[in-house]
């Protein structure tokens, strides 16, 4: 077994998993890349079909997590599609202006004002708003445990087996 292969993997999943619990850093890409790389460099042919077909599952699972868990949050507090889709938009456009906390304050903001807008009810603003701002603090939760999975299997049924 060539190092180079596995270094490789190695430190792509490690990312992953830090950058889990970092906004805006791509965890469930990040673990993917070191999937693939590992496959790449070994010639396709390690891991297997299946593992690689798991491995994938899980990775993909994660973009989805990254990606979506805001909107998810949102619809899940409450708000309407519309406002759901709209906090997605907003959180991105801040995130490249103010970082990490745009996406946080975009998401609950909007899900907040338009809410507001639409029901005219404080409770049921801020309740949607509270749930989304938890949804995606327990994302995060859920990512970090998504990219782990992905280090320790690689480790267990690549390296180590």
């Amino acid at each position: 077994m060539s190092t180079l292969p596995v270094l490789l993997a190695l430190l792509l999943l490690s990312a992953g998993v830090v950058a889990s619990v970092l906004p805006a850093v791509p965890a469930g890409l990040l673990s993917l890349a070191g999937v693939y790389s590992y496959w790449a460099l070994t010639g396709f042919s390690d891991p297997g079909p299946l593992l690689l077909l798991s491995f994938t599952t899980v990775g993909v699972t994660a973009v989805g997590v990254e990606q979506f868990a805001g909107p998810i949050s949102a619809a899940a507090g409450g708000a309407s599609p519309r406002t759901s889709a709209l906090s997605a938009v907003v959180g991105l456009v801040l995130f490249a202006v103010t970082g990490p906390v745009g996406i946080l304050l975009g998401v609950v903001g909007t899900v907040f004002t338009l809410e507001y807008h639409e029901t005219g009810d404080v409770e049921a603003s801020a309740s949607a708003a509270t749930t989304t701002i938890l949804g995606m603090l327990a994302s995060a939760g859920v990512l970090l445990l998504l990219t782990l999975s992905l280090l320790v299997g690689v480790v267990l049924f690549v390296v180590l087996l």
